[in-house]
């Protein structure tokens, strides 16, 4: 039987007017000799070619992006968020990010380097590598999902940003060192939880002038890459467990933008994805197939039915149009993750795996 992850009710943040773009990103730090993960350790993986080995994270941040007009930089102001209302100052300059989406979207302003604390992921780097290598010197307040409230009190912030809490009473602890805003984790939002965070950087404008500039260039992306001819399949592999990914998933947003089609058993309508069974990989067909691993485990999974009869079966294994991407970005959830799926898709999506 097959499983569904449906579609959660709008939160607060969800409920957010969204225009859709982004800003002419610029240097944040230099490239990062270490920052492979795990589909970007070889060109290959089960015969899958693999996307984003040579990516540039030197230009992943914006330059430092203006303060909305109306603010004044000195004044606080108040922001709804997933968990109320919050005074917030105008302009913080010490931030502590609780997690990859609000690190993305701190970066996508151009406000990294103000970060003076951040939860951390794990594998080989503390953050994720698509952000850059200076991100990766931000110093840790313990990992995602179990924040250290001692070293955020320590870090002195005068703002806490995350997506949710990770745990009950977190909230009220965070809130006794410094404002705290929770912008919202479900991915099938992401564009609405950005401004969100971004009202709490005091920057909807360059915000949502950053959404549109995105959404011009993964149209224009699109009309270059002849977008519309190719029905792109996206799933992901966990330690025992294959999933394909609607058109409500995050990848899947990004691949709209773009003007991607997608196959018929991925149009999902009631669910962002969907588990299927590996003794029938039909639902994972399509003109060409993008797959991702959530982990080590996960990835000699994948490499095991990826090297099985019924996988080489599938046409777009045929054809050698399969191709391994960085999760981290692929099943994310911000600006600068959206971006850099744009760009694996103008690398790859007319691309043969030689």
């Amino acid at each position: 039987m097959s499983i569904r992850t449906r579609l959660p009710r709008r939160s607060v943040a969800s409920l957010v007017v969204t225009a859709v773009a982004l800003v002419a990103f610029t240097g944040c730090s230099a490239p990062d000799d270490n920052a492979s993960t795990i589909v970007e350790t070889t060109t290959r993986i089960a015969g899958a070619g693999v996307v984003g080995i040579e990516r540039d994270t030197a230009t992943a941040c914006a330059t430092p992006t203006p303060l909305d007009g109306g603010l004044a930089p000195d004044s606080t102001h108040p922001v709804t968020h997933t968990l109320g209302e919050t005074q917030v100052p105008a302009d913080p300059q010490r931030i502590v990010v609780l997690d990859p989406a609000a690190l993305d979207t701190v970066c996508a302003l151009g406000l990294w380097e103000r970060v003076v604390g951040a939860a951390t992921v794990e594998g080989e780097s503390p953050q994720p590598a698509y952000l850059g290598s200076g991100i990766s010197e931000i110093p840790g307040v313990g990992p995602v999902g179990a924040p250290d409230l001692d070293l955020i009190a320590q870090a002195a912030p005068d703002l806490i940003l995350g997506s949710s809490p990770a745990s009950d009473g977190l909230y009220e602890g965070l809130e006794a060192i410094a404002p705290t805003v929770f912008a919202g984790s479900d991915p099938v939002y992401w564009k609405a939880q950005f401004q969100v965070a971004a009202g709490a950087l005091g920057r909807t404008e360059a915000a949502a002038a950053s959404l549109e500039q995105y959404q011009e260039e993964a149209a224009q992306t699109g009309l270059d890459i002849d977008a519309t001819q190719t029905q792109a399949s996206v799933v992901s592999f966990g330690t025992d467990s294959l999933t394909i990914s609607g058109p409500a998933s995050f990848a899947g947003q990004v691949l709209t933008d773009a003007g991607v089609r997608r196959p018929h058993y991925q149009r999902l309508e009631e669910s962002a994805t969907e588990e299927i069974s590996e003794d029938d990989l039909s639902k994972a067909e399509g003109d060409l197939i993008y797959v991702g691993f959530d982990g080590p485990e996960a990835q000699e999974h994948g490499t095991e039915v990826m090297r099985s009869e019924g996988w080489e079966d599938l046409e777009a294994a045929t054809d050698n149009r399969v191709f391994a991407v960085d999760n981290s970005i692929w099943k994310g959830n911000g600006l600068v993750a959206a971006r850099a799926i744009v760009g694996d898709l103008r690398e790859s999506l007319n691309a043969y795996v030689s």
